[in-house]
Parts: C-alpha cells; sequence; structure tokens
C-alpha cells in the first residue's frame, strides 16, 4: 500500500478530534442512498466497509478520513482513499450493478435531488437533469443573451422555477479578479472564461443557501457534444483524451464553488452514467451531424423534444461572458490579447 502523508492541520475544525462520526455530503451504495445510522453501522464493520459506497462526501471517524471516489467534496486526502493516522488503508471503489444509460442518468439525478439547485442553460445536458430533479434552476447571462433567452423559454415550458442573474460589467471584473486567484490555470482565456461564468452560478446558490448545484458537466466529454468532434479524424481518441482531462476541470469549477461554501455535483459523471456512456460505440455518439445522440434520445422520454434536440452554445459563449471579458480587456489596453489582460491581473494580485 502506497503511503500517503494527511497534513492535518488542513483537516476542517469540525472534523477534529471527533470521536463520532462526521459526514460531509451524503453516500449511497447500489443506488440506494445512506442515512447516517446505515453510515455508522458500517463504521462498525472497519474502514474497508464502506469502500464500495458511492456519493460526493468527506467522512471522518475516529482516526481516520475517507472522501469520494471523485473528489467531488473537497477534503485534506487524495479523492478515493481511506486513511487512518495519516496513512492510506483503503480505496473507495464502488461498483453499482450496470445499467442502460436511461437508468443510469435516472439513478444518478433521483441520488442527488433531495436538495439544491440545477445550473440551468436549457441545453439538453442542464433540462434533462432539471426536468428529473424538481429543483429551482439558475441561468447565468447578460442581458439579452442567448442563454438568458433560451433558458427562460425552455423553464417556461417545463414548468421550472427559475431564476436569471444578469452580472453587470462591474460585477464581472470583480468575478475575474477572484477567479484568477483561485482556478489551476488562471491566465488560461477559456479557463478563465468558464470559471467565471459559474462564479455568478455559485454565487447565486451561496446567497440562496444552496450548497449542493447539480450541472451538465462531463456531458460533452461522454456524449460527444463539441463541435469540433464533427470533423474528428479519430473521434474515439479524442473522446478519450477530454474524458481523461475532467479530473482538472472538476478541480477548476470546485474551487470557484468553494468561494461561497458550495460544490458542483454532476450526475454524468456518475459512475453508473460514465460506464453506460463509455460503452457505446464514438459512432453512435455523433451520427448525421448530431452530437450527443445517445443522450438526446434518453431526454426526448423526458423533456420537450424541441428541447432535447436543440443546439446550443458553451456557456461562456451563450452567456455572454466571453464578450464581456473581451471588451473588459480592450478597455484595459489590450485590444488583441484578452489572455495578456488575464496576465496583468495575475501579477496585480499576486503583489497585493
Amino acid at each position: 500500500m502506497i503511503a500517503y502523508r494527511v497534513n492535518l492541520t488542513a483537516i476542517p475544525a469540525g472534523l477534529r478530534n471527533m470521536p463520532t462520526m462526521n459526514l460531509k455530503g451524503w453516500m449511497e451504495r447500489d443506488g440506494v442512498r445512506l442515512i447516517p445510522t446505515d453510515v455508522e453501522r458500517m463504521l462498525g464493520e472497519g474502514p474497508e466497509a464502506i469502500a464500495r459506497c458511492g456519493g460526493e462526501f468527506l467522512l471522518a471517524h475516529d482516526d481516520w478520513i475517507a472522501r469520494d471516489a471523485l473528489g467531488i467534496m473537497p477534503g485534506p486526502v487524495p479523492p478515493g482513499t481511506i486513511c487512518c493516522n495519516g496513512r492510506e488503508v483503503g480505496r473507495i471503489a464502488p461498483d453499482p450493478p450496470s445499467c442502460t444509460l436511461e437508468e443510469a442518468i435516472v439513478t444518478a439525478v433521483n441520488l442527488r435531488s433531495d436538495e439544491g439547485a440545477v445550473a440551468f442553460s436549457g441545453g439538453v445536458d442542464s433540462a434533462l437533469i432539471a426536468g428529473l430533479a424538481h429543483l429551482p434552476c439558475v441561468t447565468v447571462g447578460l442581458r439579452g443573451s442567448h442563454d438568458t433567452a433560451w433558458a427562460a423559454k425552455s423553464a417556461r415550458m417545463m414548468r421550472l422555477d427559475l431564476d436569471i442573474v444578469t452580472p453587470k460589467e462591474d460585477e464581472i471584473a470583480e468575478a475575474l479578479a477572484r477567479v484568477v486567484r483561485t482556478i489551476p490555470d488562471p491566465t488560461n482565456p477559456l479557463e478563465a472564461s468558464i470559471a467565471t461564468t459559474l462564479y455568478f452560478v455559485a454565487r447565486w446558490a451561496g446567497e440562496y443557501g444552496c450548497t449542493r448545484i447539480l450541472a451538465g458537466q462531463g456531458a460533452d466529454e461522454l456524449f460527444g457534444g463539441y463541435a469540433r468532434y464533427l470533423a474528428s479524424p479519430d473521434l474515439a481518441a479524442e473522446l478519450e483524451r477530454d474524458f481523461a482531462d475532467l479530473g482538472r476541470q472538476r478541480m477548476r469549477d470546485q474551487a470557484v464553488a468553494a468561494l461561497f461554501g458550495t460544490y458542483f455535483s454532476m450526475p454524468y459523471l456518475d459512475l453508473r452514467v460514465a460506464r453506460a456512456a463509455r460503452a457505446i460505440p464514438a459512432e453512435e455518439k455523433v451520427r448525421g451531424g448530431v452530437r450527443k445522440h445517445p443522450l438526446r434520445m434518453v431526454a426526448e422520454r423526458h423533456i420537450p423534444a424541441e428541447m432535447a434536440r436543440a443546439e446550443k452554445k458553451a456557456m461562456q459563449y451563450g452567456s455572454g461572458i466571453w464578450r464581456a471579458i473581451q471588451q473588459l480587456a480592450r478597455r484595459n489596453g489590450y485590444k488583441k490579447s484578452v489572455q495578456g489582460y488575464l496576465k496583468e491581473i495575475s501579477r496585480a494580485e499576486h503583489d497585493n
């Protein structure tokens, strides 16, 4: 077993020196949510008893601590590890029964729908989650942007409770400065624009007391959603590369959410969904010029067909946030280089 030293000072104060169980987040096994007494009973059998548990959690008990397999819940130990007295003693490796893609998505969303909100743009990814979760929804976009118009229309069609956040330029500038201090690759324009859009989702959630934000991340990589996939010479290989990059993206998104005491919950990255999606041949995911074909087929059985079939821009473009960042860069003397503007912000933040 590989030893891993835990920085005990990094463990949240509420989890230190606790003789009893302390669970942050939620746990499940084989599609059944576990209540605290279930977890306590399993703990009586030893740490290895929770090795097959799924969910999004940080669990502390006496001298050991465990974290969910994807690392959705922040914590002082690596994702998917069980550590005791600062050493790794086991792995979290859930192995739920195989199921169809539709069963997997429904189960993944239902497990996460007891609280929280949905990051909603009206695209098939978030619309399917919203249609299954029946939770309040939030959309971010500049006034008159594609996403605000389409999300409002979609919410009316689905009878969803939707709040639209329309940030002003000064708010975007402030958000961008905080994002640059927070994300792993702050001077990358694409990373910064995505993170800035998510910043407003997380801020809204924090203001309304929503700890969990259900989001559609992972659907593009699993089902072939990016426009570049239409001309890919080796779609299967490209999907694999993009899927492997999701861990880095999760770090970015959760770092932003943590600014407001929230986290992004990702049903499409549930093991059941990922397993079912990755079993589908690449040529079935993008066919006849239609991206995310298998996901759209599932969605048509749960949301209006118009929404299941609609194409939309990536959130940083559809929301207008990318355009606003470009305008900020130009007004600060960077007419052709958003990256240059981000580097200036980064230097200024570092000097402060």
